[in-house]
């Protein structure tokens, strides 16, 4: 199957943020376009969004703690801004409240004269505050928290552990698409400095490899998932070249040829893990891990067939860095 049949098969899909996600990324479609804002109201009402906000109370946030993986607030919010949920929807402020009061509470603690933080939230608030068009003040202040937080080698860490001396490749990753994200609002020298000296962090280990033997770093980091919550991929780091300009670095190379190589028959792209269980209550007792929604089929055969919404993201990838055609 070619590149333009699965891009067909995508369009046609029944999840309108899979069929927005090809139109951005693989069809290079005007995010502004009427027919393009039609397409994110309607991921707005889609089954999915709605069954992810389904917990929300009657004051419009979900009541238990924004942390709890993958039902509470931040990620919930962190989702619908993946999906391309359309931005400044007011219905969403009791839950953007909620995150945002959590995120701007959290404090580093130092350790050898290194801040240890679990920078990946503050920098997903970051993001899905930006992305969903929730952009003020508070935003300038999670930025400033996140660049005070950045370790000597461009990354963040939050290991307890005295001896700790290098990043962290899961807590750095979204920090980098914030601060990326946050330098193209904002117009800050400083972020676009701070996302530049974490990009090159990915980029001297080619997204998942070891600088001292090019070893794969950790098997996971070679293996694709979706959705990303915050265990690094090097799909999601491809992501993150795309949107920060560098897909064009022959450093991201080998992480695109290693993208190629896991192309299906059917011409897509299969997740091969997952990092969630779905269940099928709200009323379920909740568990770490926990998701109302399924993301489709994981595995690496045949059989199994092409993930949608990893193909969605690997053509975007592929396409930005001029491998489609």
């Amino acid at each position: 199957m070619t590149t333009l049949d699965v891009t067909d098969r995508l369009l046609k899909s029944e999840e309108p943020s899979i069929r927005y996600k090809v139109r951005l990324g693989v069809k290079r479609e005007d995010p502004e376009s009427r027919g393009m804002k039609r397409l994110r109201t309607e991921i707005r009402k889609s089954p999915r969004v709605q069954a992810l906000l389904s917990e929300r109370d009657a004051d419009g946030r979900i009541p238990w703690h924004p942390y709890t993986k993958w039902r509470g607030t931040h990620w919930v919010l962190s989702i619908l801004a993946d999906l391309g949920y359309p931005p400044e929807d007011k219905s969403l402020e009791p839950l953007v409240d909620q995150a945002r009061c959590w995120a701007l509470s959290l404090e580093p603690i130092d350790i050898n004269g290194r801040p240890r933080r679990c920078a990946s939230q503050e920098g997903n608030a970051l993001l899905y505050l930006i992305r969903l068009g929730f952009v003020d003040g508070r935003c300038d202040v999670l930025a400033n928290k996140l660049m005070a937080c950045q370790w000597p080698d461009g990354g963040w860490n939050c290991d307890k552990t005295p001896e700790a001396c290098h990043a962290s490749f899961h807590e750095s990753l979204i920090p980098f698409r914030a601060l990326t994200a946050y330098a193209q609002v904002s117009g800050s020298r400083k972020a676009q400095t701070a996302a530049n000296k974490a990009a090159e962090m990915f980029l001297d280990r080619s997204l998942f490899r070891r600088k001292t033997n090019g070893n794969i770093i950790r098997t996971q980091f070679a293996r694709t998932h979706y959705p990303y919550f915050w265990q690094y991929t090097y799909l999601h780091a491809l992501k993150a070249m795309v949107e920060a300009g560098r897909i064009g670095d022959p450093r991201c190379i080998p992480a695109l040829d290693l993208l190629e190589s896991t192309r299906l028959p059917d011409g897509g792209f299969p997740a091969q893990c997952k990092h969630y269980t779905v269940i099928l209550s709200p009323r379920e007792r909740r568990r770490t891990g926990q998701t109302l929604v399924d993301w489709g089929p994981t595995g690496n055969t045949k059989r199994t067939g092409m993930n949608e919404w990893v193909t969605a993201e690997a053509l975007t990838a592929l396409n930005a860095a001029g491998r489609l055609g």
